[in-house]
C-alpha cells in the first residue's frame, strides 16, 4: 500500500490507473479507524479495482469550541489497518495541501444541512461537502462508501453529487457497533468506563423504538416520548436533540403512514401476488429516520435508526 501526502502525486496515480482502465473506490475518513472504517474499506476493495483511503482531520467542519486540535489521530496505525484490510492507497494530505493560502472556494448544501446536526453546528456541513468535493475530484473515484451513523452527512452528499451531476456514485453502508450495541465512532475514545456504559443509551433507546414500530406503533410523538423517558433515566446523559425524520428528504415525519393495504386493493386485479408484493416494497415503503445527539459528559455522540413499514 502506497501513503500519499501530496495531491499532486495521487492525481498522477489515479490517472495512469485511469487510462488502464480501473475502477477507484474511495473511503473518505478522518482517521483513528475502527471497524466501521475498516467495513466500508472492505466494501470498496469488493466492489473496486483500486481502492483510496483518506485521512484528513477537516478543521473546516469543526466549530470555534469543537473538538478539532483533541481529535483522536493515530497515522501510523490507521495505514496498516488499512493495509490489512485491503486498501491499495492512504491518502493523508497536510491542511497547508488541502487548504493552501488564498484558498476560497466553499460547498453549501442547503436546507438539508440545516436541520438535526446543522442546528448547532453551523458552517459544519460546508465544511464537509466542500472536502468531500475536493476529494471526490482529486482521486477521480467512480464509487465513494459512508457510513449510516451519520446519516445527515449521507443525505447531503448525495444531494450535492446529485446537484452538481458529479461522476460519482455514493454507497451507503450499514452502522457497524459493538457488540453491546454502542455504534463505533471516533469519539468513543474520549469517554471514561462510566460514561462508556451510560453511552449504552443511546442504541437501547433507539431499539426500544424500533422495537415499539414492529409491534404497530405509528404515532412518531410516542416514539420520541419513549426515547427521550429512557434517556432522561441516565443522569449522564444530556440531550441535544431527538427527531423522526424523511429518510430521504429529513422533512419532519409525525406519523408512519401504512399504504399497504390500500395499494394492495387497488391493484389486486391488474398484478399477480408476487407482484404486488415487490411494487408496495419499492413503492410504498415508508422510511423514517430516527435520530438523536446525546452528550455523555463532555463528549458529543450520535445514533440513529432508520424504521420502515
Amino acid at each position: 500500500m502506497k501513503i500519499i501526502k501530496y495531491i499532486s502525486e495521487i492525481k498522477n496515480i489515479v490517472k495512469k490507473e485511469k487510462i488502464s482502465g480501473k475502477t477507484i473506490g474511495l473511503v473518505p475518513t478522518m482517521g483513528y479507524l475502527h471497524e466501521g472504517h475498516l467495513s466500508l474499506i472492505r466494501s470498496s476493495v469488493r466492489d473496486n479495482e483500486v481502492t483510496i483511503v483518506s485521512v484528513f482531520v477537516n478543521p473546516t467542519q469543526f466549530g470555534p469550541n469543537e473538538d478539532y486540535n483533541r481529535y483522536p489521530r493515530d497515522l501510523e496505525k490507521d495505514a496498516q489497518h488499512a493495509e490489512n484490510t485491503g486498501a491499495d492507497i492512504l491518502f493523508a494530505p497536510s491542511v497547508e495541501e488541502m487548504y493552501p493560502d488564498g484558498y476560497r472556494t466553499y460547498i453549501n448544501v442547503e436546507g438539508i444541512t440545516e436541520v438535526l446536526c446543522g442546528r448547532s453546528r453551523p458552517g459544519h456541513f460546508k465544511g464537509v461537502a466542500t472536502v468531500v468535493a475536493k476529494l471526490f475530484n482529486i482521486t477521480e473515484a467512480d464509487r465513494a462508501y459512508f457510513g449510516l451513523k451519520d446519516a445527515q452527512q449521507f443525505v447531503a452528499v448525495k444531494k450535492m453529487v446529485e446537484d452538481l451531476n458529479m461522476n460519482i456514485e455514493i454507497i451507503p453502508c450499514p452502522i457497524i457497533r459493538e457488540a453491546d450495541g454502542l455504534a463505533m465512532s471516533s469519539r468513543n475514545a474520549y469517554l471514561s468506563l462510566e460514561e462508556r456504559e451510560a453511552a449504552l443509551v443511546l442504541s437501547h433507546s433507539l431499539f426500544e423504538a424500533e422495537a415499539m414500530v414492529k409491534k404497530g406503533e405509528r404515532d412518531i410523538s410516542h416514539l420520541l416520548e419513549s426515547i427521550k423517558r429512557r434517556i432522561s433515566l441516565e443522569k449522564l446523559a444530556s440531550v441535544e436533540y431527538i427527531e423522526a425524520v424523511n429518510a430521504d428528504t429529513l422533512e419532519n415525519i409525525y406519523k408512519i403512514e401504512d399504504k399497504t393495504k390500500e395499494t394492495a386493493k387497488s391493484e389486486i386485479n391488474e398484478m399477480t401476488k408476487s407482484e404486488i408484493k415487490e411494487e408496495i416494497k419499492s413503492r410504498n415503503r415508508e422510511k423514517v429516520l430516527v435520530a438523536l445527539a446525546i452528550k455523555i459528559g463532555t463528549t458529543r455522540l450520535i445514533d440513529n435508526i432508520i424504521v420502515e413499514v
